[in-house]
């Protein structure tokens, strides 16, 4: 018996989800379309998407980290429960439409660097909002309280003119506002099947302040089918284990984790592993050059995250499994060629919370 898969907390699709203008059709970029697949339809024509079909983004890396782009359908395969799936939708165009909602960390811990990044957080929005109708985002900032600074939008100057004018303090409500950030963002017709949902969290992992735990986080994105990623703003020699709460919520929701401040002196010559004030290091906190590195770090998380989210495969089913009374369903993606790395969200919740 098939069950319904809701797709979203505040969002029921309806059978009939509108294209994006200008977006070439799903049917149409399909590899091998089913038999029962709508016709291929121009850019102002609907779309057929099933209530109880699963999304799945998946990104697919070789053993050096590098995006495999050229795989085909029939590489893949999908387990729900660990049962095989037929795959209904298969897609690996670039550029695709996404809602990316940008969660930025304005705690006091942000202080020491967030002038030295601020432009390069900038240059995230740019990058992931370039004007195209097809892509959404809006910006929510979290100290002591998380705050939605700026509803769903296609103009990334909106974003920007809040980013430039965001000064830190207070403490870290990051659980709280990956809450907010599926809940209360205005919603763009067509989520989340096209475009897709995806959370950019900017800041150490640290929570003092939430109301929601790190387990309430996780499961309203993935009720959501939200893919959280995360540049992590974890100083060169820092220990913290609260950056551990932004690898569990990326790798529960298909996404990852980028720490780039904590690569300052990874090409220094010499490179010394155990952190120092003096030795051979080149490059001294508050320098030029420190603040260089900072930057150069900075634009090579967001250059990976940016085109990571922007080349996934895309993977649709509809769950053939007897038991639907389970509340989360493990997915499993398997890539059947050697030395390849297949990351995917690890599951799905098929009812409403």
């Amino acid at each position: 018996m098939v069950f319904r898969v809701v797709l979203g907390c505040a969002l029921v699709l309806s059978l009939v989800a509108q294209t994006p203008s200008g977006a070439a059709s799903v049917a149409a970029r399909a590899e091998k379309p089913p038999a029962s697949a709508p016709p291929a339809q121009h850019p102002n024509e609907s779309i057929q998407v099933q209530v109880n079909e699963v999304i799945v983004p998946v990104t697919v890396t070789d053993d050096k980290g590098r995006f495999v782009s050229d795989l085909e359908q029939r590489d893949f395969r999908v387990f729900d429960e660990g049962k095989e799936q037929k795959i209904e939708y298969f897609s690996r165009e670039r550029s695709q439409p996404v809602v990316v909602g940008f969660l930025i960390d304005m705690s006091n811990s942000s202080r020491l660097h967030w002038k030295s990044f601020k432009d390069a957080v900038v240059e995230l929005v740019d990058t992931l909002m370039p004007g195209d109708k097809k892509f959404s985002g809006y910006l929510l900032s979290y100290s002591s309280e998380a705050e939605l600074l700026v509803n769903t939008t296609t103009d990334p100057e909106a974003l920007v003119a809040k980013i430039r004018n965001m000064k830190p303090g207070g403490g870290a409500a990051l659980y709280d506002a990956v809450w907010k950030a599926c809940t209360s963002h205005d919603l763009v017709k067509g989520e989340p099947i096209e475009p897709r949902r995806v959370l950019v969290i900017i800041g150490d992992g640290h929570d003092t302040a939430s109301s929601k735990t790190l387990d309430q986080a996780i499961e309203i994105a993935q009720r959501n089918l939200v893919t959280i990623y995360a540049v992590s703003t974890v100083s060169f020699g820092e220990v913290t284990p609260d950056e551990r709460n932004l690898v569990r919520l990326a790798e529960e929701t298909g996404g990852r984790v980028e720490s780039p401040l904590q690569k300052v002196y990874s090409d220094v010559s010499g490179y010394l592993s155990t952190p120092m004030d003096e030795g051979n290091y080149v490059f001294h906190a508050g320098t030029g050059g420190y603040t260089s590195e900072l930057l150069n770090g900075m634009y090579r998380a967001i250059e990976h995250i940016a085109g990571e989210i922007t080349t996934q495969y895309i993977l649709r089913y509809v769950p053939d499994a007897a038991d639907s009374s389970k509340q989360f369903r493990n997915i499993k993606v398997q890539v059947d060629l050697p030395n390849v790395k297949v990351r995917a969200r690890k599951g799905y919740y098929p009812f409403r919370p």
